[in-house]
């Protein structure tokens, strides 16, 4: 047997594919990127490893692992191209996905618009049970009612089908015996319960949540299994691993079985390489901003630790509105969706001004300049009008971009339709997508607790080291980090992530009356259950468990989570935890009720396997004069100066530990630009990060 010694990260984005080859051995690293296929995402997967084996041959004989990060199920989301999905609920719930929290995002439009349901209302059966909120039996299942419905679901063509039945997380009996009936009557039907899916108070949420899965889950195990298959004949033997929301990694039957886990597996990797990097650097604020062809992302990530919130919407009718999306109550990373990406779409709204977004050309067919078909001017277009890229090397030359289209396009559809310069045009097109960036990133920063002119930005994304300057004048951030092959960020993050699976269970109890022999059973169940599920990635380390409780006044509506570090709980004595939770929340909300009664609502589990390292090489120190480094010069436009000048272009692979310049100044590696204004300085340390200074904070 060859010797496993290869590591692969591969994230499928809305417009590239992302490849990053580690050997373990050396740590030497080899990139690629091609573009995505949306008809069938594991095309690209499989030209991008046949493209790198060209480079090094042999390489997928000797692969360890593959992690993979996908944009599939949330694709297949949004654009409603799910299974054909049927519910089983308790009688007189058969409408939550309607009532949903019967709250309006937006109280004073008349005409606000709400999602679809993913199921509809004809799909959507009830059977004639009750369990009481202590879990307790009120109303008994009636097998014949229950194969009665699931023979009408079956008959009605569903490919999959959800069940969520009242207060089940804590008495899962009748909702198991659905399923061993579905089970029964059709072998092979895809069913999603919801005690297994998310046993969590809350029963719009936990309803959402269980149809977004089963939603999902026919066509992600349809996908992943041919994944599995295509790589299998490449030659490969590795492990395959998926990356989940929460910021971990997972086996691939695992993501199967939960695919609303692995909504945002995509973006999330970026975060965890910025994670790694805060601690690298001991950067105490932290703004990672990952911008790619078709969306940007960002998240603060504060003491080199990105915060994780435990639900999040998807599918928004209003893209930047809350509540207008599906609620799914899973652990996903503090992510914030800021801007568009290079692909977003400018345009002259209704009102006759410049709009930038929300929608996107994504790869197929792309901006104008991809010549691929594409006629709606981008962002992308207008970056390689102002002389940020290089039509001759996007992609180190693999692509060549159409300037002289870019521009008809922008002249045609925005600068004459506005009355305004070809130079106002793409000008306009930049600064608005960074205005809008800067705008929601503020608002983000500020909820957390973080001041923007203290944070680093690390840019990450084939658009977002040439965004970064310009974002990081407007946040006035006084410090740019962008990291080598920014271009390809997020599939460099799935090596630093942690194989982990986090799982929760609602049991609501005050704290005066709590047993904590009873919680402490609740804890070692969730971790058994941990255990059994890290054990799918062939695990043979020893797992460690992180526990923590969500804890409430009696009668509120939201919870905060304390961690409950001791290994027993029943070590933890009650006035410890009441400590705890009235210290944070009084650092949330700026005082407590120490007379106020609390309770115990969900109590979660994370279960981790040791970390694989990335170890950053540090280049061999180069001699010799900083101008070898320097590929020409090139005219491009400067905010400041309002007018195109001249700007020293650097090749980034020639550029050496220690090296210092001044801007103006474009920095150029094969998957991304970086542009540094003629009020920074830039510098170069021994891992080959480029470090920007922007003077008075920005």
């Amino acid at each position: 047997m060859a010797d496993k010694h290869y590591r692969l990260g591969c994230d499928i984005g809305g417009t590239f594919t992302d490849f990053v080859l580690l050997d373990d051995r050396t740590g030497e690293l080899h990139i690629n990127k091609c573009l995505t296929t949306p008809r069938d995402p594991s095309d690209a997967v499989e030209q991008g490893i046949l493209e790198l084996q060209e480079r090094i041959p042999g390489f997928v004989e000797e692969l360890d692992e593959v992690i993979h990060g996908t944009t599939l199920v949330i694709n297949s989301i949004i654009e409603r191209k799910g299974a054909r999905t049927g519910l089983i609920t308790t009688k007189g719930f058969r409408d939550v996905l309607e009532l949903g929290r019967e709250i309006r995002y937006a109280p004073y439009d008349a005409f606000a618009e709400f999602p679809e349901p993913l199921i509809p209302r004809s799909l959507r059966l009830e059977v004639d049970e009750r369990v009481r909120y202590d879990g307790t039996v009120q109303r008994p299942l009636d097998f014949d009612e229950v194969e009665a419905v699931a023979r009408e679901l079956i008959g009605a063509g569903v490919e999959s089908i959800a069940v969520c039945l009242l207060n089940s997380f804590e008495n899962p009996a009748h909702e198991l015996m659905i399923k061993e009936a579905i089970e029964e009557l059709a072998p092979g039907l895809s069913v999603s319960i919801s005690y297994e899916v998310l046993p969590q108070i809350r029963e719009y949420e936990r309803t959402s949540t269980t149809v977004t899965n089963a939603y999902v889950k026919p066509l992600t195990g349809r996908y992943l299994k041919k994944l599995a298959s295509r790589l299998e004949s490449l030659g490969s033997r590795g492990k395959l691993f998926v990356m989940l929301s929460s910021g971990g990694i997972t086996s691939v039957e695992t993501a199967a079985e939960f695919p609303v886990r692995i909504i945002e597996s995509g973006p999330t990797a970026a975060v965890i390489s910025g994670q790694y990097y805060g601690k690298l650097f001991g950067l105490p604020e932290m703004f990672c901003f990952d911008m790619g062809g078709t969306t940007a992302k960002s998240c603060l990530i504060q003491g080199g630790v990105a915060g994780v919130v435990p639900t999040f919407e998807v599918g928004r009718v209003q893209r930047f509105m809350k509540g207008s999306g599906l609620s799914i109550q899973v652990p996903v990373v503090d992510l914030m969706e800021i801007g568009a990406g290079g692909g977003s779409i400018a345009k002259v709204s209704r009102m006759g001004t410049l709009q930038v977004g929300p929608e996107s050309s994504g790869a197929d067919p792309g901006p104008i300049c991809y010549q691929r078909g594409g006629t709606e001017p981008g962002v992308t277009d207008a970056d390689l009008l102002l002389g940020y890229l290089d039509e001759n090397y996007f992609l180190g030359g693999e692509m060549t971009l159409d300037k002289a289209a870019a521009e008809k396009g922008i002249q045609e559809k925005i600068a004459e339709p506005l009355g305004v310069t070809l130079l106002q045009a793409i000008w306009g097109i930049h600064d608005l997508i960074n205005e809008t960036m800067a705008a929601a990133a503020k608002t983000h920063i500020a909820e957390k607790g973080g001041n923007p002119k203290v944070v680093t930005l690390a840019a990450f994304g084939g658009a977002g080291p040439v965004h970064a300057y310009g974002l990081s004048k407007k946040l006035g951030a006084p410090r740019l980090m962008v990291p080598p092959n920014a271009g390809v960020g997020s599939a460099l993050g799935f090596f630093t992530a942690p194989r982990a699976f986090d799982l929760v269970r609602s049991h609501k109890v005050a704290l005066a009356a709590a047993d904590f022999t009873e919680l402490e059973n609740i804890f070692l169940d969730l971790e058994a259950e941990g255990k059994r599920t890290l054990k799918k990635t062939g695990a043979v380390e020893e797992i460690t468990f992180e526990r923590s409780v969500d804890v409430r006044f009696v009668g509120q509506g939201s919870e905060t989570n304390i961690e409950i570090p001791e290994e027993d709980l029943g070590s933890a004595r009650k006035e410890t935890i009441r400590g705890r939770f009235d210290r944070i929340y009084q650092k949330l909300y700026g005082r407590t009720y120490p007379d106020t009664p609390v309770e115990l609502i969900n109590f979660r589990v994370r279960a981790r396997l040791p970390e694989r390292l990335l170890r950053l090489q540090k280049p061999a120190r180069k001699k010799g004069q900083q101008k070898s480094a320097v590929k020409g010069r090139r005219s491009a436009y400067s905010g400041l100066a309002g007018d195109f000048i001249p700007h020293t272009v650097y090749d980034r692979y020639k550029l050496f530990a220690g090296a210092k310049f001044k801007g103006p100044a474009i920095v150029e590696e094969r998957e991304s630009t970086v542009v540094v204004g003629e009020d920074a300085t830039a510098s170069v340390d021994e891992y080959g990060f480029l470090w920007i200074d922007l003077p008075g904070g920005g």
